[in-house]
């Protein structure tokens, strides 16, 4: 059994993932990309405040964003439903994939939701669905695909624009395929199980790095709310590096490469550096 010093460390990530003040997709949107146009609706339903999504520059270079935005203060956090979307969102998204694949344009995701919307409304409007095309799409994409997590990546709402040639944490952002409260409340019948529960999803940046789930870690300190220009200099940093390894390559080669890397989770494989 891993010891209580460890199991808070893992608890505290949670905790500063979750800081009220931690700098957020829009606020990383104005710092890293110039000339930012967002995009609107999802030409089905109506447009999900929680996805936003549009064309950008990076370094001088045409590119489509797009990323989860919780708010902050009671009206905006309405406004973006707390991150989490809705399946215009997520269709909303497919919209800007496409047209970021027809002009070959490649392509930046932030993930910050504690997961897809659960209301009834929303599986009415086929949520399941929804997400799942976005990892199809994803999973096909010829151009470049680079994800970021920023804070919290939380099940199938993180994952349906988290699927990518490179995946990169921040240092104290927690990505999982449940909440900790989620999982104690299932596998102890309480919420007041969390911290332990936090050390057994191994939601850590390193520990997620160290199973190959994700191939950087961007180091933020005590947290990017205490410091923010640096991390966003930090990643953008990161984002350069990773895109540049990525452009080279012929765009059959870096899908099938693609490919490989979502097959190798779950097998004997993962985490065996390659």
């Amino acid at each position: 059994m891993k010891n209580k010093a460890t199991q808070s460390k893992a608890w505290a990530t949670v905790q500063i993932a979750r800081h009220p003040e931690r700098p957020q997709f829009l606020d990383y949107v104005s710092e890293i990309f110039t000339e930012f146009d967002a995009l609107h609706g999802d030409r089905l339903f109506g447009d999900d405040g929680a996805m936003i999504g549009g064309l950008a520059r990076f370094d001088g270079q045409p590119v489509m964003v797009v990323g989860q935005h919780r708010g902050r203060g009671t009206r905006e956090k309405l406004q973006h439903n707390f991150g989490m979307c809705n399946p215009e969102g997520y269709r909303k998204s497919q919209r800007l994939l496409d047209m970021a694949e027809r002009f070959n344009l490649p392509v930046f995701t932030f993930v910050d939701t504690m997961g897809a919307y659960p209301g009834v409304g929303a599986e009415e409007r086929g949520q399941a669905e929804a997400i799942a095309t976005s990892l199809a799409q994803l999973s096909s994409l010829k151009v470049p695909v680079i994800a970021t997590v920023l804070g919290e990546g939380g099940s199938g709402g993180a994952l349906g624009i988290g699927v990518a040639d490179r995946v990169i944490m921040l240092s104290h952002s927690i990505y999982s395929v449940i909440s900790p409260e989620g999982c104690a409340s299932i596998l102890w019948k309480t919420a007041d199980k969390a911290a332990q529960a936090s050390e057994a999803l191994a939601l850590t940046a390193d520990k997620l790095k160290a199973l190959g789930i994700v191939e950087y870690v961007v180091d933020e300190g005590e947290g990017a709310h205490l410091q923010p220009e640096k991390v966003m200099h930090d990643l953008k940093d990161v984002l350069k590096q990773a895109l540049d390894e990525l452009q080279p390559m012929d765009a059959q080669a870096r899908c099938d490469a693609r490919y490989q890397r979502l097959m190798k989770f779950g097998s004997s494989n993962l985490g065996i550096a390659s």
